[in-house]
């Protein structure tokens, strides 16, 4: 299996790039974001690399990071959610907002995806919200990386582990409540709207 691969961007099509490693053309298909987020072609380029093996085809998907691939990975465990829905998704949202989205329960942000209705949003927050903590220290909340230079972020997100909440679930209810309430709102406001965050 291909885990990995670095070479020259030989040209970069609508779901695909195609990578010269050694003499050799890779097809290495990826998200929306990541194609747009490559270099230019005939600049030198690393992807994390998944191999997916079909009776008919061999297809590899390009990431940008470890975490992007295993969140693809991730997000095919779920009935209904196959590589191209994956891509889709990580298309329309990065690791860290897709992180914060499942642990708001945010079937919205998710069926922006195409491909992604009401239901299979609804089922992908609720199979994949307990797996969200698995994922923290590569893809952490946007209020996760706020908390050192933000003393009233972390103190919320620590009481709401402290009530019982996974870490990730905790930093994604008090970026919303920070979004909702102000930069300078303060823990016990934090705290108070996060949990009603989380009962939603």
């Amino acid at each position: 299996m291909i885990g990995k691969l670095k070479g020259t961007i030989e040209s970069i099509g609508e779901d695909f790039v195609i990578l010269d490693v050694h003499g050799v053309g890779y097809v290495v298909h990826g998200s929306a974001r990541t194609l747009h987020e490559l270099p230019r072609s005939g600049d030198i380029v690393s992807l994390a690399i998944e191999t997916q093996v079909r009776e008919d085809s061999i297809r590899l998907y390009g990431f940008l990071s470890d975490a992007e691939r295993d969140w693809f990975r991730l997000l095919q465990t779920v009935q209904g959610v196959g590589a191209k829905v994956g891509l889709a998704i990580l298309g329309v949202l990065d690791v860290t907002e897709l992180a914060a989205a499942i642990a708001r329960q945010d079937k919205i942000a998710i069926s922006q995806a195409p491909g992604v209705g009401p239901r299979l949003a609804a089922r992908l927050v609720a199979e994949l919200k307990d797996k969200v903590g698995a994922f923290e220290t590569v893809a952490p909340s946007a209020a996760s990386k706020q908390a050192e230079d933000m003393p009233a972020v972390e103190d919320a997100i620590a009481a709401l582990v402290g009530l019982g909440y996974s870490r990730p679930q905790a930093a994604g209810a008090v970026a919303s409540s920070r979004a909702v309430l102000g930069e300078d709102a303060e823990a016990a406001a934090l705290i108070r709207h996060g949990l009603r965050e989380l009962a939603r």
